[in-house]
């Protein structure tokens, strides 16, 4: 009934045109959900690359957001343990100094659907300041506090935009690559290791 349920679900958001209007290459929403999934991976917006193959971190920054989790693209790509959801499921289009925000229509009105769908869930990673100020409800704390306190939210992982225009805050912070990424890669071992409850 889960997967009937899901499916249902997604077929809603393929028709979603909640924010279409906004939309300057109109709704093409890009998410990956499965009852089974361990793992949800809540990011930001898809870019323009990611619009054109409807296929989530497929750019520099899900090259990098791989290395990170140190996983294959077959690994990163199987729905059975990882679900992709998006602050906003469409691409926003460009602003000055890169792609838009994520429009705010989308989060409210998908993600606790499509999360209540998915029961296996054990560790939400959290990339950005817009998923982690929804899902941590603490605006008053910068991406780099966040992300430095990776320890304290409980079920989530908070992480950086792995954007390439992110390699300055990168070379700044030599204790995220020291001390976050190996406490990262022990969650997501023992998440895929432990099997569904």
């Amino acid at each position: 009934m889960g997967k009937l349920k899901l499916n249902n679900l997604l077929e809603e958001v393929a028709r979603c045109q909640l924010c279409s209007s906004e939309l300057p290459l109109g709704p093409r929403p890009v998410v990956v959900a499965n009852p089974r999934a361990r793992i949800l991976i809540v990011g930001q917006a898809p870019g323009l690359k990611v619009h054109r193959s409807g296929i989530p971190w497929n750019d520099a920054s899900g090259e990098r957001l791989r290395d990170w989790l140190q996983m294959s693209p077959e690994q990163f790509y199987d729905d059975n343990t990882i679900a992709i959801m998006p602050m906003a499921f469409c691409y926003p289009g460009r602003g000055r100094s890169g792609d838009n925000p994520p429009r705010k229509e989308c989060a409210p009105q998908w993600h606790s659907v499509i999360r209540a769908a998915m029961p296996n869930i054990k560790l939400t990673i959290l990339i950005g300041q817009y998923a982690q100020r929804y899902y941590l409800r603490d605006r008053s704390v910068t991406v780099t506090q966040c992300v430095r306190e990776f320890d304290r939210h409980s079920g989530f992982f908070p992480l950086p935009h792995p954007s390439p225009r992110n390699n300055l805050w990168l070379a700044r912070n030599p204790w995220f690559e020291r001390e976050a990424l190996p406490a990262l890669r022990r969650e997501v071992s023992r998440c895929l290791n432990s099997g569904n409850d």
